[in-house]
């Protein structure tokens, strides 16, 4: 019985394991002038990027975006999977940035 009982632990403990591994191919590059999101008819994202004629959308937890909304920037963001919809652009979850 006892057996069993580990059997069934070590079980449920290799399943609650992730061995998920970050996606590099959804990590992207981007340059331009970071801006507000505004009115919009998609709703997602807080602000917007324009780099190489694409626009994206754009959101952090890491980064305070407001502080580089009007300058011109590079940054580096994660593709979120889903996106994009409404017709809208695709969402890039920032994890870092500099000014230009």
């Amino acid at each position: 019985m006892k057996k069993i009982i580990w059997m069934f632990m070590a079980c449920i403990t290799l399943a609650s394991c992730s061995t998920r591994k970050a996606n590099v191919d959804n990590t992207i590059q981007l340059s331009g002038t970071v801006e507000q999101l505004g009115m919009s008819t998609f709703q997602y994202g807080t602000h917007l990027i324009k780099s190489s004629g694409t626009t994206y959308s754009l959101k952090s937890n890491k980064v305070n975006l407001d502080s580089f909304s009007g300058k011109s920037v590079t940054l580096i963001g994660i593709k979120v999977q889903g996106y994009p919809v409404e017709n809208g652009p695709e969402l890039v979850d920032v994890m870092s940035i500099q000014i230009n």
